[in-house]
C-alpha cells in the first residue's frame, strides 16, 4: 500500500468515523481535500441529450449530500475511509452549458419526434451541430482533467451526469494503457450511433468508446432495452462485444444456476484491465426511480455488488469506473442508492489497485 504523509496521517488519527457525517466535510463526511486524496471523484453534471426524463445534472450534488449518512464500516474493507477519497468541486463552465444547451436539445427532439415540421427548420436545423461542438469541448476538458490525475498516480471516478459524460476520462486511460476491457451496468446498449443527430448522446457512449482501439472488449450486464441496430452490431462484433442481457441472467436464475457461477461467466470474459460504466438504471427501478429512462427489471443491490468484489478477488485490476444517470427526483432514495454504489465502486477499484487490502486477500487470495 502507499505510504502516508505526515498530514494525512494526522487527519486519519484524528478522525472519528462512528461520529455523525459533518456536513462542511468532503465527500461521506470524509476530511481529505483532491490533493490528499488516493482516490478522487470528478463530478460531471451534464445532461444535454437525455431524450426522456432529465434530473441527472443534479446527480452529483445529491450523492455528495446523501453521504454524509453513509456508515463507513464495511465487514470486508473496515480500514476503507482511511483510504483517502474526496469529490473536487463541480465545474461551473460545464454546468452552466449544459443549463444552456439542455433546453434547446429537448425542443429539436420534440420537433425531430413531431415529424420535423418545415416551419421550424431554420430555427432549430443546427441545434446539433452546436450540440456536438459543445460535446466535443466537455470531451478534451475531462481529457485533460482525469489525465492529469492519473499522472499524480490518483484512483479516478467519474461522477454523471447522463452516461455521456465518461467519454473524456476513456480517451484519458487510452492513452496510457494499451488494452482493456469495459464493463457496463446498464438497461440500455448505449451502441446507437449519433443518435437523435447528436454524436455524444448518452444512448451513443459504447458505440463512441469502441471506436477507440484500444478498447479490445465490451462485457455488458443487465441490458435489457435494445434495438435492432444494437443487436446487429453486437452479432457482427466479433466477439469484441459481450452481451450478458437481463432475459440471459433470468434464465440462468430460473434455472437454479448461482450468482457466483453466473458471475464466473462473466469475468471469464474480462481481460486482466477492465473498466467498470455503471449506468444506475442498470438497477431495479425500485433502487433508482428517478433515473431518466427507468426500465422494468435489472439487478438487485447486492448482485452488482458482489459482481464488482469478485472481479477484484479474480486478480483483475479497475483501471477507472464511472457512476452515471443518478437524478433526484422526488425522493431522496436514489441519492441515498448511487451514494453507497460509488463507494463500493471508489473502495473496490482501489483494492484492485493496490491502494487498499480486503480480508481474505492479504495472502492473494
Amino acid at each position: 500500500m502507499p505510504k502516508v504523509d505526515a498530514a494525512l496521517a494526522q487527519k486519519i488519527a484524528s478522525f472519528d468515523p462512528n461520529a455523525p457525517g459533518d456536513v462542511a466535510g468532503g465527500l461521506f463526511g470524509l476530511p481529505f481535500t483532491a490533493e490528499e486524496a488516493q482516490v478522487v471523484v470528478v463530478p460531471v453534471p451534464w445532461e444535454v441529450t437525455v431524450s426522456y426524463r432529465a434530473g441527472t445534472a443534479e446527480g452529483p450534488a445529491a450523492i455528495h449530500e446523501a453521504s454524509l449518512q453513509v456508515d463507513l464500516y464495511d465487514p470486508d474493507l473496515p480500514d476503507a475511509w482511511k483510504l483517502g477519497l474526496a469529490m473536487e468541486d463541480e465545474d461551473e463552465t460545464i454546468a452552466a452549458a449544459s443549463r444552456k444547451l439542455r433546453p434547446q436539445a429537448s425542443e429539436y427532439i420534440e420537433w425531430i419526434e413531431a415529424g420535423r415540421p418545415a416551419a421550424e427548420e431554420q430555427k432549430l436545423g443546427a441545434v446539433p451541430e452546436q450540440v456536438n461542438a459543445e460535446g466535443q469541448q466537455m470531451l478534451e476538458w475531462l481529457k485533460q482533467k482525469t489525465g492529469a490525475l492519473l499522472d499524480q498516480h490518483k484512483g479516478v471516478v467519474v461522477l454523471g451526469g447522463d452516461h455521456s459524460t465518461p467519454l473524456g476520462y476513456l480517451h484519458a486511460l487510452a492513452e496510457r494503457h494499451e488494452e482493456f476491457a469495459i464493463l457496463q451496468f446498464d438497461a440500455h446498449c448505449d451502441l446507437r450511433p449519433a443518435y437523435e443527430g447528436f454524436r455524444y448522446s448518452h444512448a451513443s457512449i459504447m458505440y463512441n468508446a469502441l471506436e477507440l482501439p484500444q478498447v479490445k472488449k465490451l462485457v455488458q450486464v443487465g441490458i435489457r432495452d435494445l434495438c435492432q441496430q444494437e443487436a446487429d452490431f453486437i452479432a457482427h462484433s466479433n466477439g469484441r462485444v459481450a452481451l450478458f442481457s437481463q432475459r440471459f441472467l433470468s434464465e440462468e436464475k430460473f434455472a437454479k444456476k448461482s450468482w457466483k457461477k453466473v458471475c464466473g461467466k462473466i469475468i471469464a470474459q474480462l481481460p486482466p484491465k477492465v473498466y467498470i460504466s455503471f449506468d444506475i438504471d442498470g438497477l431495479d427501478p425500485k433502487l433508482c426511480p428517478g433515473t431518466g429512462t427507468p426500465v422494468p427489471g435489472g439487478l438487485e443491490f447486492e448482485e452488482a455488488t458482489y459482481l464488482i468484489r469478485a472481479i477484484v478477488r479474480a486478480g483483475i485490476t479497475i483501471i477507472g469506473c464511472d457512476l452515471n444517470e443518478v437524478a433526484p427526483g422526488d425522493t431522496e432514495w436514489n441519492g441515498i442508492v448511487g451514494a453507497r454504489l460509488l463507494y463500493q465502486l471508489c473502495n473496490w477499484m482501489a483494492v484492485s489497485q493496490g491502494r487498499l487490502v480486503a480480508k481474505g486477500m492479504e495472502a492473494g487470495e
